[in-house]
Parts: C-alpha cells; structure tokens; sequence
C-alpha cells in the first residue's frame, strides 16, 4: 500500500514541476509572440495608413475629373450648339463667330451626315472622309454616347435634314483611361497587399461584395462566412470609405494579418502538442510496462503451477499408500478433497497466460457449489446466501477453474474483512445481454479514495499477504472472459459489494 501512496505523491510533484515548467515556456513564448505581433500590427497600421492615403488621391483625381468632364460637356453642348446654329441659319446671317468656334474645336469629334447616312463632313476623326462616305454601324455605335442633333435645312424642303453626332474628346477619352486604370490599380493594391491582410470590398450598401483578397474562394462563397467575416472586420478596424469614379462609394473591411492570428493561438497550439506529445509517452510506457507485468505474471504463474506439481504427485502417492494401510475413509477424504484442490489450483496457475477456453456454464450451480466449498472451511460466525436457488439456471460461457478462483477471492476477503463475523450475500441477475453478480460483505468498507488502488497488485490492509488477489481476479475477469469488476458501493463500517458483469455470449 505504501508503494502507491509514494507513487501518488511522485505523479504530483511530476505533475507540479511539469505545469512550472510549462508555464515558464508558455510565459517566454508568449513574450516573443507579443513582440512580433506589436511588429506585424506595425505593418497592418501602415498599410491602412497607405490605403487611407491612396484612397485620398483617387478621390481627389476623381473629384478632378469630374470638373474636367464637367467644363468638357459644356464644351461639347457649345459644340454642338453651334454647329446646329450653322444648321438651321438663314443666309443673310453673320455666322462669323460661330464658324471660328467650329474653326477653333480642334479636340471634339463630329460627323455630320443628311437624312440617308451620307457623311457631308468630319473633323477630328480618325478616318477620312474620301474613304468612308456614310455613317456605318461601327461609327453608330462609337457615337452613341450622346444622342445626335437632327435639324432641317431647307425651308423648301422639310424632309431635307443634317444630323450632327458627337462625341468626348479624345484628351477626355485618355484621361478617362487614365482614371479607370488608376483605380484599377488601386483595387489591385488592396486586394493584392504585401502586408497579407485579408480585404473584402463592398459597395455602398455594406453588404454587396466587389472584390476580395487574401480569402479563400471557397469560403467567400458562402454568404453566412461573408456576413460574419464582415462584421467582424468592422469591428476590429473601422472600414475606409472610398469615392470611385462612376461606380459610387466603396468600403475597404480588413483584419488582421493571418500570421497575426496564427500568433495569438501559438502559444494554446504549442501547449496542446508538448500536452499531446506527453500524452503518447505516457500511453506507450505504460503500455510497455504492462506488457512487462504481463510476463512476470505469467512467468510467476508458469514456475508457481511447475514447482506444485512434483510435492502433488507426491502426495497422490501417499494417499494410495494410507489407503492399503488402512486409515480411516473420513480422514482420506478430507485428504483427497484437498489434493483435488491442490490440482485445480495449479490447473488456474497454468492457464495464466494461455487462451482460456469458455464453456457455456450455470453460473448458479458453480457459486454455490463454490461458496459449500468455502462453508466448510471458514468460521461458523459467517453465514452465505446465494441468490437465486439451485433451480434457477443462468448459462453463461466461463473457464470453470479461473472463475472459481475470483468467487473464493472475493469471499476470502470479504471474511478478513468481516473479522470472522458477518454475512456474505451473492446476487445473480441476468438481462438479455450480460449476467451482473453482486459480492456484498458487512466488513469495514474501502475508502472511497482507494476503489482503484485495491487492483493493484501489491496493495493489501492486511499484515500478511502479497495483495494479489484482487489483482488476478481482475485480470482473469478482464483479459479472459472479457467483462469488468469494480467496487460498486462501499461503506466504512458497514460493508462492502463487489459487481462482476459477463456478457452472456462470447
């Protein structure tokens, strides 16, 4: 017993120093982790500075294009309203200054064309007017913009018509492109940033995604991620509101850098493998210890049923002997009774070890005929009781030897426990699956604390004895018929029950 209060004491204080040095690992760790996460959200914090700042200069060139594009319609109205002046005035007008406005127009494209699509002429197009004559699908298109100005011309001639198209310029055009190409690569940058931060980009609403970096597609698929993932970013870093040109206002929501995040859990994630890694160690060398009990056990068992063997045929031989001289036939069997005992014992200590072979048995007539046995070799003062009575049979696949010796365990330490004074009752209750057997004493009870313990083998209350009693029964229980024993209830002074549980077929 003192064997496993040492080794409780030592699992402690193993247990103790590894949670210290554990906690000094995870506090150092954590130290270095703090500092590169004080780095890292140094890089995010500069890159939202970036974007911020880029985000300022998009939205001024946006601001300035739309005051180009502005000053340019006026333009292009002032263009076109002057050439329909042309259009439609009489001949005694001045049109001097209007013809030097047209004169003058050296960026806006116009064609102007009669009724059927005849082009009559073109300024600052790229095509010549000597190659294409009429209006043509591709330049309908490309002039499409702006509806075009139909006027008629000749009072004489109602249906008589000029249609005037137009266009931006192509200084407005480039710039446009330029702009587009501006914002692109802004998208781009934010998308695709060098600080790795994840980036969703919605529109107006909040809710309506536009692009998205850093994020696996396969999760940006799914809407209830998206929404999650988006409130999350709001309320980690407050979300840049960004002006595009002609696609309205935009919002940049970003996180933390996944390497930020992988850090924050570092620590748990280094404290669950050194947990897991102690874990492995310690299942495979207790698995190797068992393993090594297992042979001593057998080897003790084996040497044990050999050294018995050569004194019992010895004492086979003396009993023939008694015989031809005669003692008496009471006295011979009592002798014989005890031989056969000495037989079976070292039958059970053979078969430590080996395959046990099950037999389908009635589990009733085997405790009763065990606990007569045990009757007449223990204290009148100690009364057994067997539930149910030999008229009650309940079959049950068991090695007759090996199991006997569980019963007489059980019995021989409910008697030490008692003090040679007390009851012993054995309840057997069958299901359709398993067979439950109840040993209950009214000794002195097992502490709660040492339910466990009372397996191992060594452990023993008494003065004498190795304490392998409890430890073979649970191993001839467990190992070979596959079932399970354990202190179901126990009370200081009051008693103790023992439950076995066998399954009903192998």
């Amino acid at each position: 017993m003192d064997i496993y209060l040492k080794k409780k004491r030592w699992k402690w204080l193993l247990f103790g120093a590894a949670v210290v040095i554990v906690s000094i690992s995870l506090y150092y760790t954590n130290i270095l982790v703090e500092e590169i996460r004080k780095d890292e959200r140094k890089n995010v914090q500069i890159w939202a500075d970036a974007i911020h700042h880029r985000a300022g200069i998009v939205n001024y060139t946006n601001k300035l294009f739309e005051q180009i594009k502005t000053e340019e319609n006026l333009r292009m109205k002032t263009v076109a309203e002057t050439h329909r002046r042309l259009i439609t005035a009489s001949i005694s007008e001045d049109l001097t200054f209007e013809s030097s406005i047209v004169e003058n127009n050296i960026s806006i494209p116009v064609i102007v064309t009669d009724e059927k699509g005849n082009i009559q002429s073109a300024r600052n197009v790229d095509f010549s007017t000597d190659t294409v004559k009429r209006m043509n699908e591709r330049l309908k298109k490309e002039f499409s913009e702006y509806p075009p100005i139909i006027e008629s011309y000749n009072p004489y001639n109602r249906s008589a018509k000029l249609i005037l198209y137009y266009k931006d310029s192509k200084i407005f055009t480039d710039l446009r492109k330029v702009l587009d190409d501006l914002v692109n690569s802004f998208i781009s940058e934010v998308v695709l940033n060098s600080a790795s931060v994840p980036v969703i980009i919605t529109d107006s609403t909040q809710k309506t995604v536009r692009h998205y970096g850093n994020i696996p597609a396969a999760k940006m698929a799914d809407s209830v991620f998206v929404r999650k993932t988006l409130k999350s970013m709001a309320a980690s870093n407050k979300p840049i509101q960004v002006n595009l040109a002609e696609t309205g206002t935009w919002y940049i929501f970003y996180e933390d850098s996944f390497l930020l995040t992988q850090l924050k859990y570092y620590p748990y994630l280094q404290l669950l493998a050194i947990a897991l890694f102690l874990l492995i160690a310690y299942l495979l060398f207790s698995q190797a210890r068992r393993s090594e009990q297992n042979q001593v056990w057998v080897g003790m068992a084996k040497e044990t049923a050999h050294q018995l063997g050569t004194p019992l045929s010895s004492m086979m031989a003396w009993v023939e002997l008694l015989k031809i001289k005669g003692v008496d036939q009471e006295t011979l069997n009592e002798i014989e009774k005890d031989v056969v005992r000495l037989e079976t014992i070292t039958d059970r200590f053979s078969k430590i070890g080996s395959q046990a072979r099950l037999e389908n048995t009635d589990i009733v007539k085997l405790i009763h005929d065990t606990i007569s046995y045990i009757r007449s070799r223990t204290s009148p003062k100690i009364s057994f009781t067997v539930n149910p009575g030999l008229d009650t049979p309940v079959m049950v696949p068991l090695n007759v030897h090996l199991f006997e010796w569980v019963i007489e365990n059980l019995c021989k330490n409910a008697v030490d426990a008692m003090g040679g004074n007390g009851e012993v009752t054995i309840d057997i209750v069958e299901d359709d699956f398993n067979v439950t057997i109840d040993v209950t004493d009214t000794g002195k009870g097992i502490p709660k604390s040492r339910h466990k313990t009372i397996f191992n083998p060594g452990y023993t209350s008494k003065q004498r004895g190795w304490g392998l009693g409890l430890t073979l029964s649970r191993r001839i229980i467990e190992n070979y018929h596959s079932g399970r024993i354990f202190v179901k209830s126990s009370t200081l002074n009051k008693g103790t029950t023992f439950r076995i549980i066998l399954k009903k077929k192998k």
